[in-house]
């Protein structure tokens, strides 16, 4: 797994790519965490990310709370087909704003 951030002006883009599993999930789990105690919305680019387990979709989960309670968003943006179906299987397709592009997810919030 490999992890990337870059600055907007209204979010922090974080782009996810390859497998977030039970070993690399912590890793996941402490970065988004960190940004998401910063307050500032985030956008998770996740078009290259090939497998997302259930540890990956706790953290999501558990960013999303941080980011509510500081008054900021969390938006998916380009989720890869594997993404999407682990949201939709586990139930959380409508918890979780989509968007096809990262510009739609950033101007969404």
């Amino acid at each position: 797994m490999d992890i990337e951030t870059r600055e907007y002006k209204r979010a922090t883009i974080f782009r996810v790519s390859g497998r977030v599993d039970a070993s690399t999930a912590p890793e996941f789990d402490s970065q988004i965490k960190a940004l998401a105690e910063a307050g500032r919305p985030v956008v998770l680019e996740l078009d290259a990310t090939s497998y997302l387990s259930s540890a990956g979709v706790r953290a999501l989960i558990s960013a999303q709370k941080v980011l509510k309670g500081r008054g900021a968003r969390l938006a998916i943006a380009q989720p890869s087909v594997r993404v999407r179906e682990v949201l939709k299987i586990a139930g959380l397709e409508p918890i979780f704003e989509l968007f096809d592009t990262t510009e739609a997810a950033v101007g969404s919030l």
